[in-house]
């Protein structure tokens, strides 16, 4: 099989191939030549998702609170205060509280920065509007 080229983005940073040495069971050293994935070549792979981060935690922090209630509640209706299951519950209910709060905060840090795009781009246009029409 022929191996095809690379393609080259432009804009990528263009970056050093990191090369590592490993020893073979036989006692041969192999060297292997991994590439290194620039932020460019990550938002043309995952069309710009990077930055969603927090639509991606909720469903997964939302199971993790769910599931930290019920084994809490199966734990305490034993009456099993101190027992691992107990804090296995207690340390996956604040797990899941803590990613609900973290994304939120991504959510408003995300929603403030839009809007501060939003008014700059406005101010340009009205400043541009206002050199056409003087």
């Amino acid at each position: 099989m022929a191996e095809e080229p690379v393609k080259d983005i432009s804009g990528a940073a263009k970056s050093p191939v990191p090369v590592t040495t490993e020893k073979s069971p036989k006692g041969d050293t192999v060297v292997s030549t991994v590439p290194l994935v620039s932020e460019v070549q990550l938002m043309a792979a995952t069309g710009g998702a990077e930055l969603s981060c927090y639509r991606c935690i909720i469903p997964f922090a939302v199971v993790v609170f769910i599931t930290g209630i019920v084994v809490t509640a199966v734990a305490y209706s034993f009456n099993s205060h101190g027992s691992i299951i107990s804090i296995l519950g207690l340390v996956l209910l604040c797990s899941g509280l803590f990613l609900l709060a973290s994304s939120a905060l991504c959510w408003k840090v995300r929603q403030r920065s839009k809007k501060v795009k939003r008014r700059e781009s406005q101010t340009a246009l009205v400043a541009n509007q206002r050199s056409l029409f003087a």
